[in-house]
């Protein structure tokens, strides 16, 4: 525990030496292109701001797989400025007499500093578009759909088609003249213990009088509701 509390002091450490040194020479260097004053020392923060932001956005964008160009440029651009500051102000450059071209990029600075941090804040996090479809493509699919679900019964009712054609259409126009018929009741799933108890009931009904056993009947003696009638009668 102590080990690493003394290698992330050590960390702390180095990044605040080299975080002041980098800021001193970012002041230097402004102050030494004709920004004195306050302006000097928002210069360094302007710099450091914009490398850290254009970090953060670059990693994220590298965490949900993106492509994270325009973080990189910047990024790189904040370094560049960073880096040059420090390269310029160690005796490379004669801070008395700085060249044209250097006070311009120093006086532009803020404008591009800006810039980027505007397009880092408010560049979108998912440009990508959900690709889950509306509620309307649903329900337009929907009624596409049901005419053909709705179709199937009729065609599996039509009678098979015959040689000469006469009983099939005899068939068909007593079919449409009876009307539908009504659907089956579907048969409900019996406990074991219950099925077993019919049975039971049935056997003995048997055996008595020697005749099966009226599932109605079998019903009515297990307590079960006349809607059980055809689960009872397909167990015995």
């Amino acid at each position: 525990m102590r080990a690493h509390l003394v290698r992330v002091d050590a960390v702390l450490v180095q990044a605040v030496i080299a975080g002041a040194l980098s800021f001193s020479h970012l002041h230097d260097l402004a102050e030494a292109s004709g920004q004195g004053g306050w302006k000097a020392w928002a210069y360094p923060v302007s710099v450091d701001l914009l490398l850290v932001a254009a970090w953060r956005r670059m990693r994220d964008e590298h965490r949900a797989g993106r492509p994270a160009g325009g973080p990189r440029l910047w990024f790189l651009v904040a370094l560049a400025a960073s880096l040059g500051a420090n390269v310029a102000t160690a005796g490379l450059l004669d801070l008395g007499h700085v060249p044209a071209s250097l006070r311009v990029v120093v006086a532009g600075w803020p404008a591009i500093a800006f810039f980027g941090g505007t397009l880092l804040a408010h560049a979108p996090h998912d440009p990508e578009a959900s690709a889950t479809p509306e509620d309307g493509t649903d329900a337009a699919e929907e009624p596409r759909r049901t005419p053909d679900t709705a179709a199937a019964p009729h065609q599996d009712a039509l009678p098979a088609p015959s040689n000469d054609g006469e009983p099939a259409a005899t068939a068909t126009a007593t079919g449409l003249a009876a009307g539908p018929s009504p659907a089956p009741v579907p048969a409900v799933a019996l406990p074991p213990a219950l099925i077993d108890r019919a049975r039971a009931l049935a056997e003995e009904h048997r055996s008595a009088t020697g005749r099966p056993a009226d599932p109605d009947a079998v019903r009515a003696r297990l307590g079960l509701p006349p809607s059980m009638t055809a689960s009872v009668a397909a167990h015995l």
